[in-house]
């Protein structure tokens, strides 16, 4: 199977979205194809044995669209930049329309109206030529003259709507094309009268043109407002440099970023982004990488320390190999995955899917009943072509189609900004009923690495001289544990002292020779081998052990000199996210393999109540089927390999992005910057994006609900006004541009 997501030309409306979809959906071979009319992108799943991407674009193209494949080997500024310039160019094509039809249309609707509202006022003196009752025939060519270049300018409107209508899946085009068309012609009619039968009649022209006018700037309104809604995705694309510095044969050159290649030396100065992503080989900064994490904090980068693209290097000079290029580095990987979330469709999208998708025919036959029934009841056919017309135009399935991707687009863009990548509608909508969080410990609650937490002596010793000789001592272990000493002591000290001896005792500790002292560092079961009284330990030792931390003993000379506890330390920001899920009314579990002594130390720490300890990789997933078959939504938020299967069983799989690519590839929600406050944003967005979905869809059906029968004469039945179609087209415009600037709202939200 192949999946591609191509770009689409050519659609006005939902019901256009829906067209392209059911074209290619119903081609053999085609697996998928899913229409975003936010992004107005294709995602296509198809086997290419058994059909060809040419005649799915045949296809696609019969039915009065175009499909466009990406350029596969642009960089992100270069696509952001080619974007850019297509939609600056829809624009001005529209604006430059709604200028040029603006330019007729108000001339025609002074001299069309001035004579209307002067004999409904009761006045006598009417300008002349302006007299339709005395000089009819130059009044109807005069609109006439005038109503032609706003049809022209428009004929697209034309061209695709009647295209759409003839083969049977009619847009919103159609219809302001049937509306339009009728006004005209009907006018048209009447102007012949007053050349050839001597008649008297009023026209419609301006309908026809202030309709089309009022259309095309309220397309450029709703496409500049669309804009608007995919600036993060923009953004992202637009941080990457065009240009690299890289040291080649020892000289240093500057080269356009696409050239750059895997092992290529890059030399990035003060205040410079990192051209794409890398390992540093000398010198060390600090580097800005909040635009791709959502971390305000620099972070410091030293010799083997990676370098992710598009980071911004803060005060040093500094050389690093690059590892990943072009489509392979971090940043395009974060474009490549917004951009998937916001073609996705998540499942409140179906239901407008499916009215939509039917709603131009429907609108259709009520118009045509609606103007026949006044018509039959004794109306003359300028009232019934009136009431045809403004329930054709007042008609717009644009708000319902844009109500569910507008918002997805905007809330997986608010995500990215904030380091919260959301991988797909689906999972953004579920986040939002989420009831459980189940917890990793180790790299999620925790650091994930082990630190020095307590060092106690028994006074023969100082607690410095303790660490500096157990560091010495650690120098060559490969523990983990010893690892976190001999890290502790080099932050200290700066520089240890080299064993004399060095012995690993596997199972109970080590014993090395530093400055003349023989040390020994290990459990109880070292110490008592070595027949080294550790008794007066035994308080502090249970003490530490409570807290859920490592006590090691260690002995000078054959004597006891103290202890020195090692620890997983909770990280500073998961006491306060997980207060935060809990205010959110969502119950918190933390789900480690380590025993339930260390386990609940640490989730006292953390301020977690339910702990389930001494679980095996193999059974965090049945865990969260328990908690399934309870009728819980779950999330599961871990980091590890043996976390994947649990992420997959997951309602919500969220990744610490720290972690490994399993666990990420394995997660629906990925959290770039690596600790638990992204988990209750992530959830917090979900929420606030899913109520303003459901506000879109609200006032789109109530829209259509209310608008529709007023224009079909409802309000004029009890005595009420007639809704003119100009009235209507406005209307229909703001339905649009009034879904868009509710979504526009998202952007404002604060996570924190």
């Amino acid at each position: 199977m192949t999946t591609l997501t191509l770009n689409i030309s050519g659609m006005t409306c939902a019901a256009c979205a829906r067209n392209v979809e059911r074209i290619v959906n119903k081609q053999v071979g085609v697996t998928s194809g899913q229409v975003n009319l936010g992004t107005e992108k294709l995602m296509l799943v198809f086997d290419e044995s058994v059909i060809s991407l040419e005649k799915i674009f045949a296809q696609v193209a019969r039915g009065g669209f175009a499909l466009h494949l990406p350029e596969k080997e642009a960089t992100l500024s270069a696509e952001a930049e080619e974007s850019a310039l297509r939609k600056a160019d829809e624009m001005a094509e529209l604006w430059r329309r709604f200028i040029i039809s603006a330019i007729f249309t108000v001339p025609l609707t002074l001299f069309s109206m001035i004579p209307m509202t002067l004999y409904y006022l009761g006045l006598e003196w009417i300008p002349p030529n302006f007299d339709p009752m005395h000089y009819p025939v130059f009044n109807g060519i005069a609109q006439l003259l005038m109503t032609i270049p706003v049809m022209v300018v428009n004929h697209g409107c034309f061209k695709n709507g009647f295209r759409a209508l003839f083969k049977g899946h009619p847009n919103m085009d159609s219809l302001i094309a049937k509306g339009t068309l009728v006004a005209f012609l009907y006018s048209l009619w009447l102007t012949g009268e007053n050349i050839f039968l001597d008649a008297h009649n009023m026209f419609y022209y301006e309908t026809a043109a202030v309709i089309l006018t009022l259309i095309v700037l309220g397309k450029y309104m709703e496409a500049k407002a669309k804009g608007r809604t995919s600036e993060a995705i923009k953004k992202l694309m637009g941080l990457a440099p065009k240009t690299a510095k890289v040291v080649r044969g020892g000289v240093e050159m500057e080269i356009a970023i696409e050239d750059v290649v895997v092992d290529d030396i890059i030399a990035v100065r003060p205040g410079e982004k990192m051209p794409v992503d890398g390992i540093v080989i000398s010198g060390q900064t600090a580097v800005d990488e909040s635009m791709l994490t959502g971390e305000s904090m620099p972070v410091n980068k030293n010799i083997g320390d990676s370098i992710i693209g598009a980071s911004i290097n803060k005060n040093g000079a500094i050389q690093y190999r690059a590892t990943k290029v072009g489509k392979d580095t971090v940043l395009s990987q974060i474009v490549k995955l917004v951009e998937d979330a916001q073609n996705s469709k998540a499942p409140i999208a179906r239901l407008a899917d499916i009215i939509s998708g039917h709603f131009v025919h429907v609108v259709i036959i009520v118009a045509i009943l609606a103007g026949a029934a006044w018509f039959i009841s004794g109306q003359e056919i300028a009232f019934s072509l009136t009431i045809l017309v403004s329930v054709l135009v007042i008609a717009c399935p644009c708000a319902l189609g844009l109500a569910t991707p507008t918002a997805i687009m905007v809330g997986t863009g608010k995500g990215a900004e904030n380091g919260i990548l959301i991988k797909g509608g689906e999972s953004l909508e579920t986040a939002h009923k989420i009831q459980t969080v189940i917890l990793d410990k180790t790299g999620t609650v925790t650091e994930g690495k082990p630190h020095v937490t307590d060092i106690i002596a028994n006074g023969n010793h100082a607690v410095d001289e303790i660490l500096r000789l157990a560091a010495a001592a650690e120098k060559s272990s490969e523990h983990p544990l010893g690892e976190a000493i001999v890290s502790h002591g080099m932050e200290k000290f700066g520089m240890l002292p080299e064993p004399e001896h060095f012995n690993s005792i596997t199972g109970q500790g080590i014993e090395a020779r530093i400055d003349g002292f023989d040390i020994l560092i290990g459990n109880k079961k070292l110490m008592a081998t070595r027949e080294i009284n550790i008794t007066e330990y035994d308080n502090d030792s249970n003490t530490l052990a409570n807290e859920g931390k490592t006590p090691m003993y260690m002995a000078i000379n054959g004597e006891a000199a103290g202890i020195i506890a090692v620890a997983d330390v909770i990280k500073p920001t998961s006491k306060a996210a997980i207060e935060r899920l809990e205010s959110m009314g969502i119950n918190v579990v933390m789900l480690t393999g380590d025993n339930k002594r260390t386990a609940e130390a640490v989730a006292k720490q953390a301020g977690i109540q339910s702990v389930l300890a001494e679980v095996l990789p193999s059974d965090k997933a049945e865990n969260v089927k328990k908690l399934q078959a309870q009728g819980q939504i779950v999330a599961m938020v871990g980091d590890g390999i043996n976390d994947a299967p649990a992420l997959v069983q997951a309602d919500v799989g969220i990744a610490i992005g720290g972690g490994t690519d399993v666990a990420i590839e394995s997660a629906e929600i990925v959290l770039m910057r690596g600790d638990l406050q992204g988990v209750s944003q992530a959830i917090y967005l979900s929420k606030r994006t899913m109520r303003n979905i459901k506000q879109n869809l609200f006032w789109a059906f109530a829209y259509n609900v209310l608008g529709i029968p007023i224009a079909m004469g409802a309000l004029y039945l009890f005595g009420g006004p007639l809704l003119s179609p100009m009235v209507a087209a406005v209307a229909m415009s703001f339905s649009s541009v009034s879904v868009l600037m509710n979504v526009l709202r998202l952007k404002r939200v604060k996570l924190t």
